[in-house]
């Protein structure tokens, strides 16, 4: 069998510009292209289709991530193909590849199988440099204010409060924290300081929620990267940094064009990561496929209790999107380890076991169904090992529940094997749908996390130590409780325990930190253990990955 790199190096790829032009009817002037098969889509141009109608927009979305793997960006990737091959125009809409997971655990993130976004090297390594773009804009802010604090600190900014953290696009955990300054006067002040991941950063998401150079400059400007002694907010404006920072950012703001391997157009561009960002690709990528094309397929980051979620109470909410469907992707392996299987023993029919594990596809799919109020369908990544009486046990399941299963082939036959698939995202898309999000704008910040930890993740209570609810408090008190709430946390498990599988009720939603994202517009709860910097693992995918004559190997 051959493995997703090798059916990626054997892809006969059309060159970008008649990509462009041929799928989307871009002209070749506002196509700026990176080698023949990767390109950025000039801004003005999609300023030019502002009067166009929308398409229509499909969330994917997954059951509870597990180590089987359930291939959600397969599944987003292999139904964009089959809804152009059933002769519907469609674009795909994903997020950038982080290189940390690309070496550490994860592998890449350009599908799998024959549903893959190529050129799949370039899109996993460095891609366009938006992500080294958004780094450097980062640790800019972070150098001005130290800057700023070893030339006099005019603003009288409190060195114990700085909050702006420096990013690195790599999972290095002896970065979490680590004391900066050190080594006499000439090198500042010494204070503690620490590192988080690219896909962790405010800048991140402001990148992926700006729907303007001009709105991202504004939000960059809101930026709160520290506070004075008496307690006042110091901004990124404040340090006349937004301005530099969008010099930075203003090529990366535009979408990247690629294809699949079947030669259909795909949008790539933003990548904050779903466990503790927002975990959408940007707003002006998707506003932009929307006019290109009648169908829009995105994703969202991990299980919906995190992706949807975010999608819609911060994504949807923020840009005025909403979707008209959902698909909600499982594997029949995936439910039976969340009904206690050892990892190992996955590909052997266990019928116990998947009926107990059933009960962690049944919580995303009511979740959709009333929390969010999605027309949905799930979808099953077929294996060859899975039983003709496995399947037929989770659709009659969810059939009790009024919700259509297809069996999609995908990762085999590319888009020729989710073509029943999309037919039935086709008739989704042609019913009334009225998405709802799970709190209101004018609930208080702590309502809006009960709301979630209680509604979408079924816990009991949330608690917080008197120092986390004063810090809320004061939020709400500076106006900040408007905002959504991002709530970082496990993806492994509806609660923060990420070996509770299945779908577990009366937990305790405990937030560790919160953090203000005032340029994104949303508060971080940090829940849990979570990190916003990861480790690797014993065996990182790095030691797989190289290059012999002169092709990668390795890479997933």
């Amino acid at each position: 069998m051959s493995s997703n790199i090798q059916i990626a190096q054997a892809a006969k790829m059309q060159r970008i510009s008649r990509i462009a032009l041929e799928k989307l009817g871009i002209p070749e002037e506002y196509v700026e292209s990176y080698g023949h098969y990767k390109a950025k889509i000039s801004l003005d141009y999609l300023a030019s289709l502002r009067d166009r109608p929308d398409g229509k927009l499909v969330l994917v979305t997954a059951i509870s991530p597990t180590p089987a793997g359930e291939g959600k960006t397969t599944t987003t990737v292999g139904l964009g193909d089959a809804l152009n091959r059933i002769g519907r125009k469609a674009l795909i809409c994903l997020r950038e590849p982080s290189m940390g997971p690309v070496f550490g655990m994860k592998g890449g993130a350009a599908g799998g199988g024959h549903a893959q976004v190529v050129p799949m090297e370039d899109i996993n390594l460095h891609f366009t440099g938006d992500f080294s773009a958004i780094g450097l804009a980062n640790n800019l802010l972070a150098a001005l204010i130290d800057n700023h604090i070893a030339h006099g600190n005019e603003l009288g900014i409190d060195p114990r409060r700085i909050e702006w953290r420096r990013v690195v696009d790599m999972n290095d955990r002896a970065l979490r924290e680590v004391v900066v300054g050190l080594g006499g006067p000439a090198n500042g002040y010494p204070r503690e300081d620490g590192f988080d991941i690219v896909v962790a950063s405010e800048v991140m998401a402001i990148f992926c929620l700006a729907t303007s150079l001009d709105d991202l400059r504004a939000r960059l400007g809101e930026i709160v990267v520290a506070w004075t002694r008496d307690g006042h907010p110091v901004r990124a404006r404040d340090l006349k940094a937004h301005g530099a920072m969008t010099v930075l950012l203003k090529d990366a703001l535009k979408p990247n064009l690629v294809q699949t391997l079947e030669n259909n157009p795909a949008l790539i561009h933003g990548g904050p990561f779903g466990n503790i960002a927002h975990g959408c690709n940007s707003v002006i990528a998707t506003r932009a496929a929307l006019k290109l094309a009648d169908y829009v397929v995105t994703e969202a980051g991990f299980g919906a209790d995190l992706g949807a979620e975010k999608f819609l109470d911060i994504k949807c909410r923020s840009s005025g999107l909403m979707p008209d469907a959902a698909v909600l992707v499982a594997t029949i392996r995936a439910i039976k380890y969340h009904g206690g299987v050892d990892p190992r023993e996955l590909g052997h029919e266990n019928m116990k076991a998947l009926v107990k594990g059933m009960a962690n596809l049944e919580r995303h799919v009511g979740n959709l169904r009333d929390v969010y109020r999605l027309p949905a369908v799930v979808a099953i990544n077929r294996f060859a090992f899975d039983s003709a009486d496995e399947m037929e046990l989770v659709r009659e399941r969810l059939a009790r529940l009024g919700i259509e299963t297809i069996t999609a082939n995908h990762w085999a036959e590319g888009g020729r094997g989710a073509a029943d698939l999309a037919r039935a995202v086709v008739a989704l898309c042609g019913k009334p749908a009225r998405p709802a999000f799970v709190y209101e704008d004018d609930d208080p910040l702590w309502e809006k996390i009960e709301k979630v930890a209680k509604t979408v993740y079924r816990a009991s209570e949330v608690t917080a130590d008197s120092k986390v609810r004063a810090r809320i408090r004061k939020l709400q008190e500076d106006g900040y409780g408007r905002f959504p709430v991002c709530v970082a946390k496990t993806q492994y498990s509806f609660s923060t325990d990420p070996k509770l599988r299945g779908a577990p009720e009366g937990h305790v939603l405990n937030i560790r930190e919160v953090r203000l994202a005032a340029g994104a517009g949303f508060v971080v709860m940090v829940c849990g253990d979570i990190m916003t910097m990861p480790g690797l693992p014993k065996v990182p995918s790095a030691d797989g990955i190289d290059l012999v004559d002169g092709k990668v190997v390795g890479l997933f």
